[in-house]
């Protein structure tokens, strides 16, 4: 991926949502409206709770004050609990909204990494980051927009209100106020958040664990290796436990000295109510007033300690998602990019060359090569020679670093990626289907396709037969990642995936090298008949594979030593195309004796 600087996690989550809220800004701020207008008449009650303590002391004469009292306080009530239901009701409106906003584009673009991020990143741990995002930011919400602002306007109200009837219990609240807020604050910050990091790191390891097994439980199987799995995932989620139990040991403490801090700011308050009643400065009214309100900012206070952990917690679990939506991939469409226009298929590197990344060597110097439109080439080589990465090129699924690739003239770097991908179609050696009927997988190669096309593509892949045996039919689920198939079955949908597609461009990376002799024949057959006038590129380990193209290319070391038909490249003396055949058709003999009566 390119390298971003990310700011603090604070920032970063802070500008994330705040980029979401901008977007709903509407709803958004009628939610602060609401909340406000609950939060002020919540402040007002105390003054006249105090007001009706004053009206009942006095017999008979006050009965009109404290009905009057009364009344207030009902409709400061009434009014608090409509603004409060306006509030929740427009914040889950717009929460539902952002929360659906957020998963999809962040899903678009780590669907958008480059196949190194992909292949450098677990898949169960990335599923984890997203959907713990997700509920992330309905905690954060909440606790913002109904924790953090309506504890701001409930302590800056009651300051105000005290300070208009005696000073020093207004300056009092707001010093403790503002101590307690900064205790918690830190206590949350540098005590807690850093073992709430740690654990966050541990569930996803276990998130990442699970899917790791789970995934490739056919292999776990095959090596009895299920006690293995359950002692590795042990160790994980012991991992995960002791971090837990740590970050959750501190809050608790956190907590403690939170709720200490209350009690001390409690003694002052009452204590200097009392005094200013003795003083005779306050009335029992004035009193009352005094403990009501501090027993509603105490509650405010309890929750401004309960808000930063949630804030924090938050935070935490959002950062991955933010992180995601800063960074760029490391392959993009360019600005201005075109779509792909078809033609015959003509495939040129000109001059290429191409380094992977963290490697110290280039694979290909200098690189020049040309297909012909409608061609059938086979690629042939050694492991590492560069034929996958070959095909990864044209697919743009990685950039070059000199030269330029084109496809009918067009530099694939000017390309979108959408348009350059669906005008190529990939069968790979280890096909991967969804989880989903025959049916969808197929029709996966073209949007909108018939059953009829359906059907058509499977016929000339030769899969019809085979799917029309089961007693579903095309409407038949095949398993995650299609293991309820076998693996010459999964290379004919794979291949009639493509067919549908109608791709100008086919690409086989090795795609009978994994089936038995029966599967390999049909696949053979399949091949021959879907690749007629297009450009097909067939990256073969058997050489059985590639005797009928038109032309082989024998890769070696990133560079192409020998190309030819079958019969030229096989009648080279000395040729690297020459070995591989006797390697592999008499099974690597040591004295050279059945390589002579072969005539080899």
């Amino acid at each position: 991926m390119t390298a971003t600087t990310n700011p603090g996690p604070f920032r970063l989550v802070f500008g994330f949502c705040l980029a979401q809220w901008r977007r709903q800004a509407a709803l958004v701020g009628s939610v602060a409206a609401a909340m406000l207008l609950s939060t002020v008449c919540d402040s007002l009650i105390p003054v006249f709770a105090g007001r009706l303590v004053d009206a009942v002391a006095v017999q008979g004469a006050g009965l009109k004050a404290a009905e009057g009292a009364i009344g207030g306080i009902l409709l400061l009530a009434l009014a608090s609990q409509i603004g409060r239901f306006l509030g929740f009701w427009t914040l889950t409106r717009a929460t539902t909204v952002i929360m659906r906003r957020i998963v999809g584009e962040t899903f678009q673009r780590v669907q958008r990494f480059s196949s190194d991020w992909q292949a450098s990143n677990f898949a169960g741990a990335t599923v984890r980051k997203i959907s713990r995002g997700m509920w992330a930011y309905d905690l954060f919400a909440d606790t913002v927009l109904l924790g953090f602002f309506p504890a701001f306007v409930m302590l800056l109200s009651v300051t105000v209100l005290l300070s208009l009837r005696w000073a020093v219990m207004g300056a009092v609240v707001a010093v403790g106020a503002f101590a307690y807020i900064t205790l918690a604050t830190l206590l949350t910050l540098r005590y807690v958040a850093p073992a709430s990091k740690l654990a966050n790191e541990a569930d996803s390891k276990v998130g990442a664990a699970l899917a790791d097994s789970i995934a490739c439980n056919a292999v776990v199987k095959s090596f009895a290796g299920e006690a293995r799995e359950d002692e590795r995932l042990a160790q994980v989620t012991e991992l995960w436990r002791g971090r837990t139990h740590l970050s959750w040991m501190r809050g608790t403490r956190a907590g403690t000295a939170q709720g200490l801090a209350v009690v001390l700011l409690q003694a002052a308050v009452l204590g200097l109510g009392v005094w200013f009643w003795s003083q005779g400065r306050a009335t029992p009214g004035d009193i009352a007033y005094v403990l009501a309100t501090y027993t509603m900012i105490q509650g405010y206070l309890r929750e401004i300690s309960l808000h930063i952990r949630n804030l924090q917690r938050s935070v935490n679990d959002m950062e991955d998602m933010a992180i995601f939506a800063r960074q760029e991939s490391d392959v993009a469409d360019r600005p201005g990019a075109r779509r792909f226009q078809a033609g015959r298929g003509v495939i040129e590197f000109d001059h290429v060359g191409f380094r992977y990344r963290g490697q110290s060597n280039a694979l290909y110097r200098d690189f020049s090569l040309v297909l012909r439109g409608g061609e059938r080439v086979g690629l042939v080589g050694q492991s590492g020679a560069g034929k996958s990465t070959f095909v990864k090129l044209i697919q743009r699924l990685h950039d070059i670093d000199s030269g330029e690739i084109r496809i009918d003239g067009q530099s694939v770097a000017g390309l979108t990626q959408e348009s350059l991908r669906a005008a190529i179609a990939v069968v790979p050696q280890e096909p991967v289907l969804f989880h989903r009927s025959l049916g969808e997988n197929i029709a996966y190669g073209r949007l909108g396709a018939s059953q009829r096309e359906i059907e058509q593509a499977a016929i000339r892949a030769h899969a019809h037969d085979f799917i029309m045996a089961l007693p579903q039919g095309y409407d038949t689920l095949v398993g995650e990642r299609g293991v309820k198939l076998s693996g010459g079955e999964r290379q004919r949908v794979a291949l009639a995936r493509a067919v549908l597609s109608g791709a100008g461009i086919l690409i086989f990376d090795e795609a009978t090298s994994s089936l038995d002799s029966i599967s390999e024949a049909l696949m053979q057959q399949a091949l021959e008949d879907v690749i007629e006038d297009r450009t097909t590129i067939i990256i073969a380990h058997r050489l059985s594979t590639v005797q009928k193209v038109d032309r082989i290319l024998v890769f070696d070391q990133g560079r192409v030593v020998e190309q030819g038909t079958h019969a030229q490249l096989l009648a080279r003396e000395g040729g690297h195309y020459r070995a591989l055949f006797a390697s592999q058709a008499l099974g690597l003999v040591g004295d050279g004796r059945e390589l002579a009566a072969a005539g080899l």
